[in-house]
This record gives C-alpha cells, structure tokens and sequence, in this order.
C-alpha cells in the first residue's frame, strides 16, 4: 500500500490560553510551543504512523524550519524525496491559540504557495505508482483541480479535505473518490440550505461529513445514513484532528476496510489524538487504536 500526499508543510507556532480572546482583547498566553505541523504534513504522518508507506510531496524554504519539518517528516517514516526546498521561500508557518479545549488557527503560507500547477506537473507521473492520492486546500486550489483531474484519468483514487473552507466545483467533485469536509465547509460546497441527508444520499460513501465534537456521518449505497458519534476522551489538545481522522480513514480504506470500519477506526484515531500536544505528536499508532477499539 502506497499512498501519496500532495499539500502543506508548515512549523506550527502554538500558545496556550486559559480562553480564546475577544476582538480587540489582549491575554497573557500559557505557554508558547514549535511543532512540525501543515495539513498535508500532518496527514501524512497521521498515515505513516499506522502503518502505511507515504510519500510527501510539497515545498520547504531553506530556513531552519525547513530543515526542522523534513527532519520530523523522515523520522516519522515519510518519504520526502519529492519535496522541493525553495531558497526564496520561507517554509509555511501556522499561528495556533489554543484555549477551552479548541483552538483558531492562521497560516501564513511561505513556500506552500509555490506547490503550484508547474510543480505538479513536474511530479505528476511520479503518481502513477500510488494507490492513492490525498489532497487539502492548504495549497494553490489551481494545484488541487490540476492533481484531481490527473488521478482522474489516470484511475488513481483520490481524497480532498477541503480545508481551509473554499468552494468545490460539481464537476470537480464528480471526479473524486472520497471528499471529506466539516460542516462549515459543507455549506460553503453545497450551500446552507441544502439538507445533509439528501447530500449524502446523492453522493453515497464519497461525501464524509466530519462533525467535531459530533463525530462523522455518511450515506452509504444501501441508502442508510450511518453516523458514527465521537468517543469520550480527555482532551489536551484538538490540534490535528481532523487530520489524523483523515489519516486513518484513508489508511483503512486503501487496506480494504468497510465504509463503516474505516470510519470506526478514524473516528478513534481522531479521538486519541486530542488526549496529547501538538498536531503530529499526539498521533496515534495502529496498535494504540487497536487496543482501544
């Protein structure tokens, strides 16, 4: 099994809060913490972690966060011979509160922006090998819409997480295997008014609906609308849950798992993942997932 993630990295720049300050306030923070972190990067790590063989493929600077975030990548067990390290460029960075058991999140996205349609045309028929192609929207949404129709007549399957919210094409998401957005990017995709059951039973065990606290939900071909709620669990940090939940569904599904396992297994994932610091850190193993299932 060899999946492939094409997206963000970036050094996560996160303070600790005992609240989440108002417009215009000024608080004393906690704490101040580096981490490797990005979308992309995390997600590929959330992957290697259980197991899979990942390669990453996205852009650094030269600066000691770039060193810092391919270091972690490799001692995480990502491959990162795709990764190009821009000498103009500083290396993504994510401006991260975290307070009352959630957290805001800033990107500054440094070299993340030069994971353009010319970088990916450059690496695309390194693609042909995977078994499955992982996409976000930390990256030119240009790139994301060129990979996507890449894979698309390749055969290869395909995942977009759709975060940061932005809008998705009907046709676009036609040519995707599974896409996998919160409930505020949901709305923005589909639009407020349309009614979630009928979303997911017009794009049956491709539209995964993540709900936080709330876990996720899907339509399956049977026409059931299967939702699987979160596990109780003592929350440090929600850093890089969703990407871990990503992570592991992907895993899971290119093992061959059921619609409803792999749920279940990234639904746990996601959960143990906010019981540590940090978005990468906090990542659980297979065998962790495991033995709490």
């Amino acid at each position: 099994m060899k999946l492939a993630v094409v997206g963000s990295i970036n050094m996560d720049m996160t303070v600790c809060v005992e609240r989440m300050p108002k417009k215009g306030e000024t608080l004393l923070g906690e704490s101040l913490r580096y981490a490797p972190g990005g979308k992309g990067a995390n997600q590929a790590v959330a992957m290697a972690k259980l197991g899979a063989e990942v390669w990453m493929f996205g852009c650094v600077g030269t600066d000691s966060n770039g060193k810092a975030v391919l270091g972690n990548l490799a001692e995480q067990g990502v491959h990162t011979d795709y990764i190009q390290i821009l000498e103009k460029e500083p290396t993504g960075l994510a401006l991260i509160t975290v307070g009352e058991n959630d957290n805001m999140i800033i990107v500054v996205s440094g070299a993340n922006a030069k994971v353009d349609v010319d970088y990916a045309q450059s690496i695309c028929s390194k693609l042909d090998d995977f078994d499955m192609v992982i996409l976000q929207h930390e990256i030119p949404l240009e790139t994301v819409e060129y990979v996507v129709n890449y894979c698309a007549e390749k055969g290869i399957k395909v995942t977009l997480n759709p975060a940061p919210a932005a809008k998705v094409s009907e046709e676009l998401i036609e040519k995707l295997t599974y896409i996998t957005p919160n409930e505020l990017e949901t709305g923005l995709i589909f639009g407020k008014e349309k009614n979630i059951n009928t979303l997911l039973q017009k794009y049956p065990e491709k539209l995964i609906i993540t709900r936080g606290a709330q876990g996720a939900v899907v339509g399956l071909k049977n026409k059931e609308i299967f939702q699987i709620p979160a596990n109780r669990v003592d929350v440090v940090d929600t850093t890089g849950a969703g990407d871990t939940f990503n992570g592991a569904f992907c895993v899971r599904i290119a093992k061959g798992d059921t619609m409803k396992d792999a749920l279940r297994f990234a639904n746990i994932a996601a959960g143990l993942s906010t019981e540590k610091f940090g978005a990468q850190a906090g990542m659980p193993t297979e065998e962790e997932v495991l033995s709490r299932i």
